[in-house]
């Protein structure tokens, strides 16, 4: 399926400029094997875009590609407006990133590891270090255990650790790969929330997960990659409303609600107690009810689900998807 384009209420404009991220025909090789296969990436500025794949679809490699860890071999990369890497310097102090875990000094205390490598951002200015480190520890919860060395931190610790490194600048975009890996519920939560209040005042975030729940419950705008190629992309809502909705028709009499169902041209398949069709097609829903009582079919419930996030995901990749985490 080609992807879908972004709505024109993204803003996109003709150059770009309603993108934070773009792409055009994007490829990586490694030997033989297409790792990305011409993606063509539209993330619009001020969104939350879900960047979902199975294992091993390209997700990291192209986030590698967009923050110049890695070279493309064809394509055009866009951050910002700008072209990718030769602006690399220009565009990167404006990108907060965490990719692949975060790394530390494990003998050194959360905010020492911080002011170091704020010390070594040459854009960073040094009268403000020790308050912007501050407050980006309380930001992620971890005011607490600034003077605790990382090597007692937990995973959850060190992942809020990463993301408070890549917010200790104001930044028009966040790559996060995985934020809420070893997070506990409440973690979880609070990472989520921080997410949708930089989102409200304007940064990007570009979030890599595997976690379908978070996804629907932080991002406006959703990615799916499968086997190196971007199959899907566009606003959350418009994606979920592609998939194909499906009639639930509790029965006794399943064997004449299969045959009232294939004759409004309907793909019915048998379930315990109830039957189930896709392909509603513009069949409205009484005309189905009204079809199967002529027909003397007992209907004991009757509903319409609309496809969800995870059923477009099976379809588009043929791999199931970790709902819970």
């Amino acid at each position: 399926m080609p992807p879908v384009e972004p709505a024109s209420g993204d803003g996109a404009g003709p150059d770009g400029a309603g993108h934070a991220i773009e792409t055009d025909g994007l490829a990586k090789r490694f030997g033989h094997r297409m790792a990305v296969d011409g993606i063509d990436l539209a993330v619009p500025r001020g969104s939350v875009f879900g960047f979902l794949g199975p294992n091993g679809s390209g997700k990291t490699t192209t986030i590698r590609m967009l923050l110049g860890l890695a070279s493309a071999d064809q394509g055009r990369i866009k951050v910002l407006g700008k072209d990718m890497p030769r602006n690399l310097a220009d565009v990167l102090p404006g990108v907060g990133a965490l990719v692949e875990g975060p790394g530390f000094y494990p003998f050194l205390s959360g905010a020492a590891n911080l002011m170091r490598l704020d010390a070594a951002d040459r854009h960073a200015t040094s009268s403000t270090r020790r308050p912007r480190v501050e407050a980006a520890l309380e930001r992620v919860g971890l005011g607490h255990a600034a003077g605790k060395k990382v090597r007692a931190y937990s995973l959850g610790m060190k992942q809020r650790l990463g993301l408070a490194n890549a917010l200790l600048r104001p930044r028009e975009l966040l790559v996060l790969d995985e934020p809420t890996n070893g997070l506990d519920p409440q973690g979880t939560r609070e990472v989520r929330g921080l997410v949708r209040s930089l989102a409200a005042g304007g940064t990007t975030v570009f979030v890599s997960s595997h976690l379908l729940a978070e996804v629907e419950q932080m991002c406006t705008h959703v990615g799916v990659m499968s086997a190196g190629r971007l199959v899907a992309q566009g606003p959350l809502q418009e994606l979920r409303s592609a998939g194909q909705a499906q009639v639930q028709v509790e029965t006794p009499d399943a064997e004449q609600a299969v045959r009232v169902l294939s004759g409004l041209g309907l793909l019915p398949t048998r379930a315990p107690g109830r039957v189930l069709g896709t392909g509603l097609d513009g069949v409205e829903p009484e005309a189905i009810v009204a079809a199967l009582v002529r027909e003397g079919v007992r209907v004991r419930g009757f509903s319409v689900e609309n496809a969800s996030l995870e059923d477009r995901y099976v379809s588009l990749t043929g791999e199931g998807f970790d709902v819970a985490g």
